[in-house]
């Protein structure tokens, strides 16, 4: 099973640039997949694997929402 950060890691390691990062958008795959996760988490509980997964998930969403703040900046300044 592919883990849903495991997409986020893939495009920082294909190389961007400022375009790339403000239009990248997940996969419906990895939506659904953290969608899942959550509603597990709030109806079922979670394994210590898919806590880990979400978490990680989260914190790179948030790295990535960074990004994208920073490199709308440097689009504007082109």
């Amino acid at each position: 099973m592919i883990r849903a950060y495991e997409e986020i890691v893939a495009f920082i390691a294909a190389g961007t640039n400022p375009a790339t990062v403000v239009s990248f958008q997940a996969s419906d795959a990895t939506k659904q997949r953290v969608a899942d996760l959550i509603h597990l988490e709030k109806n079922d509980g979670l394994s210590a694997e898919e806590e880990a997964e979400l978490n990680d998930y989260l914190r790179l969403e948030h790295i990535m929402r960074l990004a994208k703040a920073q490199a709308r900046q440097y689009l504007r300044h082109d």
